[in-house]
This record gives C-alpha cells, structure tokens and sequence, in this order.
C-alpha cells in the first residue's frame, strides 16, 4: 500500500518556502515533479537536491512534488525530509546541509540581552533575514507559534536553519515545546550552535534539571548550551526563586504574561497592574539567583509610545531585557533600554570617584558627603555600560 504524506507550506501569499508531497511506492523508481516560477533557473538545481536525498534515505521508488515558492536549498531539504519521515516513520536519520563557518559563534551567560525577537520555527521567510533587524537574540520558536501538526516539520526547518543562515552575530535561541515534547525538539537542534534553549511554562526546579540533563546526554559539541526558562503560571511565579538558581547554565529568567492572567483568570491590561506581583517575583528570583530578568512581549506592534513606556517602566523595576514580536519593536527597545541623562551623570560621577579613590589607594568611596559602597560601583559601570553600547558616550 501507498504511503502518502506532505510537509511545508504553498500558497499565493507564501514566500521562501515550498510544500512537498511524496508517495513512497512498490516499484517505478523515483518520479519527481516540480513546479516554481524559477523552474528555468534551477530546476535542474531543486531537482539534483532532491535526488540526492532521496538517495541518502535510501529511497529508491516514490513520486515526489515539490511545489515550489522561492524556497532556499535548506528549506527544500527540510521539506523533503520532514514528509518523508511522514510516510515512514521508521527512519530516523537526518540529511544534514554543510554547516557554514558564520553560524559557529559562541555566547556568554552575561551576554547583552536587551531584545530577543521571536521567529515562528515554521516560517522561513521571517528567519532569512532577522539578523539583519539588530536584535540581541533571535528566538526559533518550536512552541505556540507552529501548528501541533507541523511540529515535526518545523524541527527539521529549525535545526536547518541553525546550520546555513546568516544571523550576522545575535544569540540564537530555540524555545522547545512544554515537557515531554521538548526533548524531541532537543534531540533534533542541541548540537547545531544553539545558545540558548527556552522552557516553557516551567514550574519547577525538577524540570529544569530534566533539561539539563537531555542536553548533557545530547551534546557533543565543546560549547556550553544555556536555559531560559519562562514563568508562565501562578504556580511558576510562586517557585521563581527555586527554577531560576536550579542549574549554573541558567542565564536569565523570563516572564510570559498572555498565559499568566489567563491562569489567575484575569484580562491582561495595558498598564499591567494585576501582574505587579509575578513580575516583582520574576525580577527579585532572577536577581537572587545572579541571573538576568527579561520581560515579556508587548503585544500591540503599532503601539510605539506604549511600548516605550513599558520598557522604562520594566527597566525600573530591574529587568535587563524584553520579549519582542515584531523587528520594529527592537529599536525602541534598545533606546527604552539607555540611561537617561540624569542616570548616565550621576554614574560618571560615581565611578570618576571610585577611580580616584582606587588610584590614591583610599579603602573607602565617597561623594560628597556620601558613602559610595561596591554594589553602588557596579551599577553604575553598568550604566556606562549600556551608554557605550548604545553611543551616549565614547
């Protein structure tokens, strides 16, 4: 009998991506049927690839579609393999494109996360070129952004798309799926250069290690693998403090809000007073456990001025970065983000004196007639900091 099964997305308003259709047969050999605009260009192209990993699969009689909207060769390649994976479930090796030299960059646990822009892990086009848009981290999203039917497939795209884009230097992020599907997820991109993996409505301490301890088993790369988890319930702002100091790779603890009110059955507001108390925790959690504290998403994309008050107003209350939905989100962001020119004085101040103390060999700071002490000292080398990035001083 026949096996039959599709993968990917086609469509006048699809762009960069393609659907294919394969029918694994008794005999005929392989037939290969592709339509797409740039047929003439590289067909023979698309149609060489496709060859190639039927030939890895071992496939030797199918009739394969490809209907193709401009897809790149990593897209194709994920296509074919996710339908087929469909129509056999019994394989379970991958095809792998060559890993390009721009995607083998690290990151560190204390890495600027002022902005992490998500990218729906079935939609190629929206990965092509968002390191382009200067967010701090790109987050692949495999959870509430992809169909529970195409989460296989969106996998496949991700780990792809891991190994060929371009993300010109931003932290690359793959929220997994809610445990247990999020091991299949860890499974298929832990040892493709990804930074950071997101839990999802994590709740405890324990899931955090069961993470842990899937990529420690997983990974065979040299570099470190960190966790976000994300605070999603009245039950996980109560155990903040516990998940956010669970592992040493943690590296910062974020909040999701859309599905925080809709556990303590509330409307969410634009001013977000009823989540004072789950952020506070967030913030105080993150802060005692040495790690950052990154807010959530701001939902209106058109809402500029909303948003960069809801950035001032995190920022004040100690988060180090925010959720973003939308590449036109992050500019306002990063400037939300910056010292005010009160902040950045009062910090150069701070640290001229620290200096000067340090160089006369003085054990104790002042300015004024006030006691500078170290934690003081820190801050404000942060603000010069964030002032440095974002070009207020050289």
């Amino acid at each position: 009998m026949a096996k039959i099964a599709s993968a990917g997305n086609y469509g006048p308003k699809i762009r960069s991506d393609c659907m294919v259709t394969i029918e694994l047969t008794d005999s005929g050999g392989v037939h290969i049927e592709l339509i797409s605009k740039v047929k003439d260009f590289f067909g023979d192209h698309i149609i060489t690839l496709a060859q190639d990993e039927l030939k890895f699969f071992g496939v030797k009689n199918a009739k394969l579609k490809i209907e193709d909207q401009g897809a790149f060769d990593f897209v194709i390649a994920a296509r074919i393999e996710a339908a087929l994976k469909k129509a056999d479930p019994s394989i379970t090796t991958s095809y792998l494109p060559e890993i390009k030299s721009h995607c083998t960059y690290t990151t560190s646990k204390d890495a600027l996360r002022r902005s992490r822009l998500y990218l729906p892990g079935n939609s190629p086009k929206l990965m092509l070129n968002a390191g382009l848009h200067g967010a701090d981290a790109l987050i692949l999203d495999l959870e509430d952004s992809v169909h529970p039917d195409e989460k296989d497939s969106a996998r496949i795209l991700v780990r792809n798309a891991l190994r060929t884009i371009n993300f010109h230097g931003a932290e690359k992020m793959v929220r997994i799926n809610q445990l247990p599907l999020g091991f299949e997820d860890i499974k298929e991109v832990i040892n493709e250069n990804v930074h950071v993996i997101l839990i999802p409505k994590c709740e405890s301490k324990q899931q955090v290690l069961d993470v842990n301890e899937s990529i420690d088993e997983l990974n065979k790369t040299e570099s470190p693998v960190y966790l976000m988890p994300i605070i999603e319930s009245a039950k996980g702002v109560l155990h903040a403090y516990e998940i956010a100091s669970a592992s040493d790779n943690i590296v910062a603890l974020t909040l999701g809000l859309e599905d925080y009110t809709a556990d303590i059955g509330v409307t969410r507001s634009k001013s977000e007073a009823e989540c004072f108390f789950a952020k506070s925790m967030v913030v105080n959690a993150a802060k005692a456990a040495g790690v950052q504290a990154i807010d959530t998403v701001f939902s209106d994309v058109n809402d500029m001025e909303g948003l960069f008050e809801n950035v001032k107003q995190a920022k004040a209350m100690g988060f180090d970065g925010k959720g973003c939905i939308h590449p036109r989100q992050i500019r306002v962001i990063h400037k939300a983000f910056l010292p005010t020119k009160q902040e950045l004085e009062k910090a150069q101040k701070i640290v001229e004196a620290y200096n000067a103390a340090k160089k006369e060999g003085k054990g104790v700071v002042s300015l004024g007639s006030k006691m500078i002490d170290a934690p003081v000292v820190k801050q404000a080398q942060h603000v010069l900091k964030m002032a440095k990035i974002g070009g207020m001083i050289q």
